[in-house]
């Protein structure tokens, strides 16, 4: 490791293949990472809740199962023995995240943005470790959460630490975060144009993108699905996660219209679903009990709400969707429209909201894109199924509205329209329903702005911590020094030939702290501040003999009128004082005022408030 940290210190960034190198290391950990934690899900599930209570989580087409048993019922179904096992599952799950890594609480990729933003991207070597074991725990006892949440962390928590083994500066650590992060989602989701840009663009809340991930996240993405395909057979290896009717295509443009109404219904119910989210996470930090045992408070809850569900419904199976992944209930909201009912998808969809909050707000460790997708995708199902019965000739195919409203739930709450899209095309394979997802998705993204799944995101990269010092240069270099010296301030000159006894009286009629020094000429040969004259204060002796010129400094680090504010930021910073002297371009030695440093702040700060005011109107 020692020669590859010397290597990549010896290779430069923009001529050469370092990013490369480091964007496959991450893809290749994340890759392993997706494989581990795909791996240790299926065995919690096959080893609880197939085990002790005979029920077996349906998946999507394209999943594989370690166990050629598991896609059948172990036993027979003991649905409140189901209940035990959540409530265990949560009891586990959090004593590992509260005993060693609290971070790794919730649903993950929260954390990551706000390392990204605010802790310099630094994620610590244990945070991995827990959330893949604890999140394992959680999805494959039958909490309500996804992979998407631990991957992410899982992938970015690597990024991290190697990172920082490799004393990289946190720039590049930010980099090698997003990049994880989208590695991660991309292997495990099997998309990985999609998780490249969604590491680029969960970051922000705004239709913005961090620009310099985008790269190495896609390479890293590349990289780790690559490693991930590996570990899947042959036949499904490159195929998409869920299965589509072949003949699924757009309908009329007409049909624009019912998806609008699709668009109005998921902004709402995505509204619904992030105040609920958050309202549970905010009553279970009152319940006045240890951290550690409230995640099992919350399974238990769920798993009640799933087990009643089950039996109001005569025991459908369809319903225990509320539980676990889901992905089995959304396969059949995209491929059955014979068995899955309106009333069986709006039930899955508006009570998951409901187990989720539960799952992951009362500390629970797993994802939020998941169960988005089943929200989603039922919903939209649902309102689909209902158009075809209204308006059989005008949507023929009920199921893209259920592909379409998976994109727009997600990318309304998440408020990522881009990789979104991406992201639903690449797990369906359905890219010829682009341009209704891109139209719902688009409004769902611009009707949902006010509200946001992801706490830790920031509006754009202006108000992101993390780019504080680059926007601070960008407005800096667009301002001048004349824009903000005042060339009418009375200044205290002082003759290079005044004695020291003369200065010293002059210093207390004035507030002044920075005296230009000037020959019979007028032009200016040195300075000296009310500090360089206290250390004569107590020597009289001196007062009488020595002179300006010899308290002054010769070497003046000076402005002129036409150089922008962050050369003055840069001379401000070299010579550690408060204030410069502004000179003519064409004579350093005319001095036509000064500069401080408080009044170019202040002078940027207005810019900066004007700038954001305008962002806004905009």
């Amino acid at each position: 490791m020692n020669q590859l940290q010397k290597l990549l210190q010896t290779i430069d960034v923009k001529a050469s293949g370092k990013w490369i190198v480091l964007s496959i290391l991450v893809g290749i950990a994340a890759g392993l990472g997706a494989i581990l934690f795909s791996l240790a899900s299926q065995v919690v599930t096959h080893f609880t809740l197939v085990h002790f209570a005979g029920y077996t989580p349906r998946e999507a087409v394209g999943e594989h199962s370690i166990f050629g048993h598991v896609l059948e019922n172990g036993g027979e179904l003991l649905p409140w023995m189901i209940v035990v096992v959540m409530t265990v599952g949560g009891l586990a799950s959090g004593w590992l995240v509260y005993t060693f890594a609290p971070d790794a609480e919730g649903h993950g990729t929260d954390a990551v943005i706000d390392a990204f933003h605010r802790k310099r991207g630094l994620i610590r070597a244990r945070v991995p470790v827990i959330k893949t074991l604890a999140s394992a725990i959680t999805i494959g006892t039958g909490g309500s959460a996804g992979r998407e949440g631990p991957i992410a962390q899982i992938g970015a928590g690597f990024g991290s630490v190697l990172a920082t083994y490799l004393k990289l500066s946190p720039r590049d650590r930010r980099i090698m975060l997003a990049a994880g992060m989208g590695a991660g989602v991309g292997a495990i989701f099997r998309a990985p144009l999609a998780g490249a840009l969604f590491a680029a663009e969960i970051l922000y809340s705004e239709s913005d993108f961090e620009a310099d991930v985008v790269i190495p996240a896609a390479t890293a993405s590349i990289i780790g699905y690559s490693v991930y395909s590996q570990s899947l057979p042959e036949e499904i290896r490159f195929a998409p996660l869920f299965a589509l009717r072949p003949e699924l295509a757009p309908g009329s443009p007409l049909e624009l219209l019912p998806y609008a109404v699709l668009a109005l219904i998921l902004v709402a119910v995505g509204i619904v679903y992030i105040k609920v989210f958050y309202g549970t996470h905010r009553l279970f930090a009152l319940i006045p009990i240890p951290p550690h045992f409230k995640p099992a408070i919350g399974a238990a809850l769920a798993g009640c709400i799933g087990i009643g569900l089950f039996t109001a419904f005569g025991q459908d199976g369809r319903v225990l969707a509320v539980l676990s992944t889901g992905y089995g209930t959304l396969q059949d909201a995209l491929t059955d429209t014979t068995t899955a009912s309106i009333e069986i998808l709006l039930t899955v969809a508006l009570v998951k909201i409901l187990t989720t909050s539960l799952t992951i707000s009362s500390g629970g460790s797993g994802g939020v894109f998941g169960p988005s997708m089943v929200i989603g995708g039922c919903l939209g199902g649902a309102v689909g199924r209902w158009f075809h019965g209204m308006w059989p000739t005008l949507v023929p195919q009920p199921e893209t509205y259920a592909i379409v409203g998976m994109a727009g739930f997600f990318a309304g709450c998440a408020h990522a329209p881009f990789s979104t899209i991406i992201m639903v095309s690449e797990m369906t394979g359905g890219y010829e329903l682009l341009l209704p997802t891109m139209w719902v998705s688009t409004l769902c993204f611009m009707m949902m702005r006010r509200w946001k799944l992801y706490a830790k995101q920031v509006p754009t990269r202006l108000e992101s911590p993390a780019h504080r010092g680059d926007f601070l240069v960008d407005v800096l270099e667009g301002l001048t020094v004349k824009e903000v010296y005042d060339r009418a301030r009375s200044i205290l000159r002082i003759p290079e030939s005044m004695p020291l006894h003369q200065i010293v009286h002059a210093l207390s009629t004035t507030k002044q702290h920075y005296f230009p020094v000037m020959n019979e000429q007028d032009e200016m040969v040195g300075i000296f501040s009310a500090d360089d004259i206290r250390v004569y204060l107590y020597d009289e002796t001196i007062w009488q003999l020595a002179t300006a010129n010899d308290v002054m400094n010769p070497n003046v680090v000076s402005v002129t009128p036409d150089d922008d504010l962050n050369v003055a930021m840069r001379a401000f910073t070299a010579v550690a004082i408060d204030e410069l002297p502004v000179v003519d371009p064409e004579n350093h030695r005319k001095l036509l005022g000064t500069i401080r440093h408080k009044e170019m702040i202040a002078f940027y700060n207005r810019r900066l408030m004007e700038y954001k005011k305008s962002q806004e109107e905009n």
